[in-house]
C-alpha cells in the first residue's frame, strides 16, 4: 500500500513511518520541519518540505505520491500557544487539515487516519472517558480538534472514503521535541540531564494519561491497515489512544528523576529539585480516557508501562546529550 504521512519526520509521525516501512508498504512525506527532523526518517522516504497550510504545495506533493491513504499527523500542539494564538491553531489544525483533505480527496485516497486528541475533548474527567463522553473542550486547540472530526465525518460521507480519528491521550517518547511547550516527559528529561531544575506549571495536580509514542504509532497502522468491518467507508470512526491511568506532574517529575539517575549513574536527590512556576491557562485539571473501543475495533492495547517508557525516554535523550 502507498501511504502519506503528514508531520511524517515528526515524534509520532517518524514512528509510523519506521513500522510501515518494517512491514514493506510504500512510504512518503510531508512536513515543514518546524520541529520534525529529516534525521528521524529512513533515507529511502520521500521528503516533501510543505507547510500543510499552503494549499497549492500540499495538493501539489498528494498528487504526486497518489497515496492509497493518508495518516495525518501534522498539527500545532500547545494548547498554551493555542490559548496565545488561536488563529494561528486554527489555520494549521483547521485550514490545513482541510487542505490535506481535498488533496487526498483528488489524489483518489479512499482511507485517511486524523490524529484526534482525547486529551483535551472531553474537558475536566476524573475516570476514563469513553468515545460516548460529550465533547467539552474548553481550549483552541481541543475546540479545532473537535471541528477537524466534524470535517473529517463530513469528506468522508461526502466521498465515500474510510475515515478513523484516534483520540490520543498524552503522548511522550523518544523523538518527543524537547524544545516546544508541549512534552513535558521530553522536557523534564533535557533538563534533568542538563544538571538544571524542571519546572512545574502550577501546584502541579494536573493528573494526565500517559501513553507512549510507539504505542500510539502501532495504533496508527492498525488503523491504516484494518480491513475489519467496525471502520466503515463513507464515515468517521472515532476511538480512544491512551492507557486509562491518571498520574500527576508531580509524580512523573519523580519517576524522570528517577530514570536521569539511573542513567546517568546518581541517585534521584542529587539531581536539582523542581520549581514551580503559575499554572498555564487551558490546562485542565484531570483528563483520562477509556481505550476499551480501540482494543475491539483493532486489537489495540496499550505495552509499555509509564515507568519503563520514561526510562526508555531518558536513555534515549541521554544517548543523544
Amino acid at each position: 500500500m502507498k501511504i502519506l504521512v503528514t508531520g511524517g519526520a515528526g515524534f509520532i509521525g517518524s514512528h509510523i513511518v519506521d513500522l510501515l516501512v518494517r512491514e514493506g508498504h510504500a512510504v512518503a512525506v510531508i512536513d515543514d520541519l518546524s520541529s520534525g527532523s529529516r534525521n528521524n526518517l529512513p533515507a529511502t522516504v520521500p521528503l516533501h518540505v510543505v507547510d500543510i497550510v499552503d494549499t497549492a504545495a500540499v495538493a501539489r506533493a498528494v498528487a504526486a505520491e497518489k497515496p492509497d491513504a493518508v495518516c495525518h499527523q501534522a498539527a500545532q500542539m500547545s494548547v498554551s500557544r493555542s490559548v496565545r494564538e488561536p488563529l494561528f491553531d486554527a489555520q494549521v489544525n483547521c485550514i490545513g487539515l482541510i487542505n490535506v483533505l481535498d488533496a487526498a480527496v483528488h489524489a483518489g485516497c479512499r482511507r485517511f487516519v486524523f490524529a484526534s486528541s482525547g486529551g483535551v475533548l472531553y474537558g475536566d474527567v476524573t475516570t476514563p472517558a469513553p468515545e460516548s463522553t460529550p465533547a467539552n473542550p474548553v481550549s483552541p486547540y481541543g475546540i479545532t480538534k473537535w471541528v477537524g472530526e466534524r470535517y473529517l465525518a463530513f469528506y468522508a460521507a461526502e466521498h465515500g472514503i474510510t475515515a478513523v480519528a484516534l483520540r490520543y491521550s498524552n503522548v511522550y517518547g523518544p523523538r518527543q521535541n524537547p524544545h516546544g511547550e508541549a512534552g513535558v516527559v521530553a522536557i523534564f528529561s533535557k533538563k534533568l540531564l542538563a544538571g538544571e531544575s524542571a519546572t512545574i506549571n502550577g501546584d502541579g495536580h494536573y493528573v494526565r494519561d500517559y501513553v507512549y509514542g510507539p504505542d500510539v504509532a502501532r495504533a496508527n497502522v492498525l488503523a491504516l491497515l484494518d480491513p475489519s468491518s467496525h471502520c466503515t467507508p463513507g464515515a468517521v470512526t472515532s476511538l480512544n489512544i491512551g492507557t486509562g491511568i491518571g498520574t500527576d506532574v508531580v509524580e512523573l517529575e519523580a519517576l524522570i528523576r528517577q530514570a536521569v539517575a539511573a542513567t546517568a549513574g546518581a541517585r534521584a536527590g542529587q539531581l536539582p529539585l523542581p520549581l514551580h512556576g503559575p499554572g498555564r491557562a487551558g490546562d485542565l485539571r484531570s483528563n483520562l480516557v477509556d481505550a476499551t473501543l480501540a482494543g475491539r475495533v483493532l486489537g489495540w492495547k496499550p505495552t509499555v508501562p509509564l515507568a519503563e517508557g520514561v526510562a526508555l525516554t531518558a536513555d534515549w535523550f541521554a544517548k543523544r546529550a
